[in-house]
């Protein structure tokens, strides 16, 4: 399958055997799974993932793409949804969804966040990002790395980052490494929040600006008192909290009103 890569559409194709056999191997399918996968591409994953599953669902936008697919595999085997996965209604796919894809790094993190609300009709996801914003994802409070997209993501998933992956394993090569994340959604979350709209709004808050500290940045939120109350030195900054910590100021303001 012969394909120009498109800028605007982020385009890197997966070329090297060995990458593909690995992720394969990762993933592990079977044949009865509710596989889905986004951005298919030139097939480098979807042929070797129908030599196993008995049907596969694909989400591609590029419609040169979806095309060729069409072509090349009978609808027996592959549906095709021509659409853009961030619009994409996940849950018309059913329950117990295995997602999988080469995410184009230009859409990973809102898509990412895109797909935290369906959460409950997926098992698990195997990606391809740009190594980077797997690191983030998966970091540690205190660490250089963790921040906004590591309290949102890690409040929603378990998560691992598998193996790296070079430039050279694409056409074209991108300018940065990738890398292979794991990813389980907590099906019940280690502690709720009560208001998702404003745990989102003081993690956002508070890694505003990361050298502040939390008495500037979550000075809106918190007074004095509050920071005693939740046992919080005002004197730390958003990397140094956990996600649970986070989850607890919001749910303590939540109360308060």
């Amino acid at each position: 399958m012969r394909h120009n890569p498109r800028k605007r559409f982020g385009q890197n194709f997966l070329i090297d055997r060995h990458v593909i056999a690995d992720i394969i191997g990762e993933i592990h399918p079977g044949k009865d799974d509710n596989i889905v996968e986004i951005g298919p591409g030139l097939g480098a994953l979807t042929r070797p993932l129908l030599q196993i599953v008995d049907h596969l669902n694909v989400v591609e936008l590029d419609r040169d793409i979806v095309a060729k697919l069409q072509q090349e595999f009978s609808s027996e085997k592959l549906t095709i949804y021509s659409s853009d996965a961030l619009k994409f209604d996940f849950s018309s796919l059913g329950q117990k969804l295995r997602i999988v894809g080469n995410l184009p790094y230009n859409i990973s993190t809102p898509l990412l966040f895109h797909l935290k609300q369906y959460s409950q009709n997926i098992i698990d996801m195997h990606f391809m990002l740009q190594k980077e914003v797997v690191e983030r994802m998966v970091a540690s409070p205190s660490t250089s790395n963790y921040g906004r997209l590591s309290v949102m993501l890690q409040y929603c998933f378990d998560m691992q980052l598998v193996f790296k992956v070079p430039a050279e394993a694409f056409r074209p090569a991108p300018k940065v490494e990738s890398a292979i994340v794991y990813m389980v959604p907590l099906q019940q979350p280690r502690l709720m929040a009560e208001d998702k709209i404003l745990f989102s709004q003081i993690v956002t808050a508070a890694f505003s600006q990361r050298r502040k500290t939390l008495r500037n940045t979550l000075g809106a939120f918190l007074n004095p008192d509050a920071f005693k109350v939740l046992a919080i030195d005002p004197k730390l900054r958003a990397e140094n909290l956990t996600v649970t910590q986070y989850i607890n100021i919001a749910n303590y303001l939540s109360q308060q009103k």
